[in-house]
């Protein structure tokens, strides 16, 4: 059985001091500064803090300020699965996000590809190697003079959003997850 995972859009303003405030559709707010290219240390409305990290691949690493750690998959068209496949957030503040939007809304979602559930583990040596990856794709993207995107870095231009090399899956109903997995003790809030 395929899962249909809970959708959250955003959207962020950019305030006076550089920060960004991320609204979500559920009334949430997240209030985001970025450490540099790649790290961004965010709290929430709900009390929750930490720090999101893009890895490489598109895969975010999410650490919770008690240390606990979830992973999320950027999916192109400002779209970024979380929890397994259980939750997608949506920016529609980004060109591409609202493209991936209009695409899902006149029934030609199969435009946008399968969504590929982010890893549920990673081990630190796994997660290093996708940060060096990472600075390999930098070091070629700054040769063709473009900036990295997929909701990290704030730019103008939307060109640049990430879009995923892995082959396509299908997200399953996991049976031992519940609703109040989703919200019990962890944010829902993401990069985009």
């Amino acid at each position: 059985m395929k899962l249909e995972p809970r959708v959250l859009t955003y959207k962020d303003e950019v305030l006076a001091d550089g920060s960004v405030r991320r609204s979500f559709s559920d009334g949430t707010y997240e209030w985001r500064r970025r450490q540099s290219d790649w790290v961004v240390e965010w709290q929430d409305s709900q009390g929750y803090s930490g720090v999101d990290e893009l890895l490489g691949d598109g895969i975010i690493k999410r650490t919770l300020s008690s240390g606990r750690v979830f992973y999320a998959r950027e999916q192109g068209y400002g779209r970024t699965l979380w929890y397994g496949g259980r939750v997608l957030t949506i920016n529609q503040t980004s060109f591409d996000g609202r493209v991936g939007m209009i695409l899902a809304s006149l029934g030609a979602g199969f435009l946008l590809g399968s969504l590929v559930p982010p890893p549920d583990y990673l081990t630190p040596e796994e997660e290093e190697m996708l940060r060096q990856k990472r600075q390999k794709e930098q070091m070629a993207d700054n040769n063709t003079d473009t900036a990295p995107m997929g909701g990290f870095i704030i730019s103008d231009d939307d060109s640049h959003d990430y879009e995923s090399h892995y082959d396509p899956v299908v997200v399953e109903q996991d049976a031992d997850i519940d609703g109040s997995d989703l919200t019990d003790d962890f944010d829902i809030g993401d990069f985009g």
